[in-house]
Formats: C-alpha cells, structure tokens, sequence
C-alpha cells in the first residue's frame, strides 16, 4: 500500500533537507567529485556513440579520456596564457582608450566636456579604477581560488572521479533505477526523464553553443586584425546562453575596441560589426537549432537567479549544483502546474458534473446498445 501524501511529502523534504546541510558542511571536499560527475554526465553521449560503433565501454572511455587530455594540455600550453596576457593588456590600456573617448567627444560635444562635467570626471576615474583594480581583482580571484581548494587535488581527483564515473555510468543508473520506490518509479522515471531533457538541452547544448560561438567570434576577431580578439570572444561566447545579451555586449565591446584600434579605417569597423552580425544568425539558423533543437531548456532569468541565490549562500559549489538543481525545480513545477491544471480544484464544481453527467450518459448508451 502507498505511503500517504503527508508522509511522502514528509520523506522528500527531509532529503532536500539533508542535500542542502551536506552541501553546505561538506561543499568544498565535493567539489572535485561534482565536477567529475558534470565532465562524466557531459561524456556519457559521446562513449554510447563509441559503444554504437563497436568500442567496448572501456576503450570508448579511454579513447575520450586520451582525446581531453590533449586538448587541456593544448588549452594550458596555448590559450589560456594568450587569454590571461590580453586581458592585463587590456586592463593596462584602459586609461588610454577612455582618455581617447574623452577627446573624441570633447571635439563633437564641447559643452559636455568641460573642466567640471560630470561625464569628463566619470570618464578620467573609470580608465584609472580599471586600471588599478584590474589587476587587485584578478589576484583576489586567484588567490581565492587557492584558497578555496589544493588546485593540484583538483587536476588528480577531477580526472580519476570523471573516469570511473563515465565507465560506469549506464551501470549506475540502472542500479538507482533498482532502488527506486515500486509505486513511484513511473512517475520518478518521468521525471527523470523530464529533467534529463532540460539539463541535456542546456549542458550538452547551450554549453556547446556558448562554446563554439566564442571559438569563432576569437578566431574571427583574431584574424580581422583586432588586438584583444580572443578576450572579446571569450566574453561573448560565456554569456551567449542569455539571447541577445551575448552578442550585444560583446558586439559593443569589439567595436569599441575596433573604434580605438582602426580609428580612421572605417573598413576595419564594419568588419568587426560584420563579425557579430554573422555570428547571430549563424547562432539563431544553424548553431542552436542543431545542438539544442526544440527541447524545452532553462530560462535565462531563471538560471541566473538560481545561479545567484545558489553561489551566495554555497559559493563555487554552489554554482556547479546551480544548473541541475534549477532544472530539477523547473520540471517539478511544470509538472504539478499540469497536475493543477487538471485537477477539482482548477476545473470546478460545474466541470465535475458535466464530466460525471457523460459518463452516465455513455454508460446508459453502451447498455442500450447491448
């Protein structure tokens, strides 16, 4: 016999409960192992593919694993110093570009720049707070990072949890299926099921498009000559999962750029504004509809207020559990809305009764007819 709502409600907060008290007294040992699981569960599609082409699980994992080493090593032998140099670079030059600003609109807008304008003395303290902040904030980062967690635990346990974990990963689930409650394992499965689909469309596609569009707007930039290409682009693909917003404020900050870079070259401008231009509809008619499709994902207002409320109460850790927690919450609450939707309580008094009268109505109906 099942459990009574009260008590299954009961049950379930009590382990929402008790994930939330373990991830906030033992966040910072789970990290490692969260991280592994995201690198297994973003991997798992990649080693069936391999498994469908006559790999054994073990090979197909060995296989992946070989293949993201190289590409680590190429990232820390290649892109990431060229990313960090840029954007001290970038910092470094800041009071110069709005030193620039400034004597540009002194020569359109005369009145506006006067000795004691508020836009003159914003643009003379923001260039020289950049630039003395800059680096403070990127060392306080840093340093926080360290702090926060052994780094070199991190590059040994994050490969070895991720390895075994992607090896094992169909085993695993089909033993949680096992243990799941015999009178609720459709419904659990569904849901599931639900929350896959979202936390596949955003990690497994979003991701991927966030990805691939700050590799070409980088490359792209680079090649159109623009000094900090890979820095713009690397901004512009991390927030490309807000629609719109990406490109934007990247595009902004290209063509600022292009503008204290190219001044005078009003070709060189336009084929950065070009750059972005293709960089939307190719993101809009062909990058988004092949890696993310149809499938319902995470609003951007909701994933950012989950990402928000989550790293301020359980900091980094938070941010990694941020994403399939709000996926989790968002099916549930699709779900019980269609439960509500279809409920007495929604439907009311008259929808009840004109349901009850069809029913006697086709009963008498098929007893007549026999």
């Amino acid at each position: 016999m099942a459990l009574p709502i009260k008590h299954q409600l009961i049950y379930w907060l009590a382990a929402l409960a008790l994930f939330f008290v373990l991830l906030s007294v033992f966040g910072s040992v789970l990290l490692p192992f969260l991280i592994g699981g995201a690198i297994a569960y973003f991997l798992d599609p990649v080693a069936d593919r391999l498994e469908t082409w006559g790999l054994g699980r073990a090979s197909a994992v060995s296989l992946i694993s070989a293949a993201s080493l190289i590409i680590v090593i190429l990232l820390f032998l290649g892109v990431f110093p060229m990313l960090y140099r840029q954007l001290w670079a970038l910092i470094n030059i800041a009071p110069d570009m709005f030193s620039k600003l400034q004597g540009v609109l002194l020569e359109r807008f005369p009145t506006l720049m006067d000795e004691n304008s508020v836009v003159r003395e914003t643009l003379l303290g923001l260039g020289q707070n950049i630039q003395a902040r800059g680096g403070d904030v990127i060392n306080s980062l840093l340093g926080s990072a360290l702090g926060f967690v052994n780094i070199l635990v991190l590059l040994v346990v994050v490969p070895v949890v991720a390895f075994y974990l992607l090896l094992d990963w169909d085993h695993m689930v089909a033993r949680i299926d096992a243990l799941l409650p015999r009178d609720h394992a459709p419904v659990i499965r569904h849901l599931a099921h639900e929350i896959d689909l979202v936390l596949a469309a955003f990690v497994r596609g979003q991701l991927s498009v966030c990805v691939v569009q700050g590799s070409f707007y980088a490359v792209t930039l680079m090649l159109a000559g623009l000094q900090f290409g890979l820095i713009v682009g690397a901004i512009a693909g991390a927030i490309t999962f807000i629609p719109y917003v990406g490109a934007l404020m990247g595009g902004a900050l290209a063509i600022g750029l292009a503008l204290f870079q190219f001044w005078g070259a009003p070709d060189q401008i336009l084929i950065v504004a070009a750059i972005f231009a293709l960089g939307q509809f190719l993101e809009g008619n062909v990058i988004t509809p092949r890696l993310v499709g149809n499938s319902v994902g995470l609003h951007p207002v909701w994933l950012m207020l989950s990402l928000a409320a989550f790293g301020s109460v359980f900091g980094f850790v938070g941010l990694l559990v941020a994403v399939p927690v709000s996926a989790a919450l968002g099916v549930l609450i699709r779900s019980g809305l269609g439960a509500y939707v279809k409920s007495p309580l929604y439907l009311g008094i008259d929808h009840q009764l004109s349901r009850a009268a069809a029913k006697r109505h086709t009963s008498r109906k098929a007893g007549t007819e026999k």
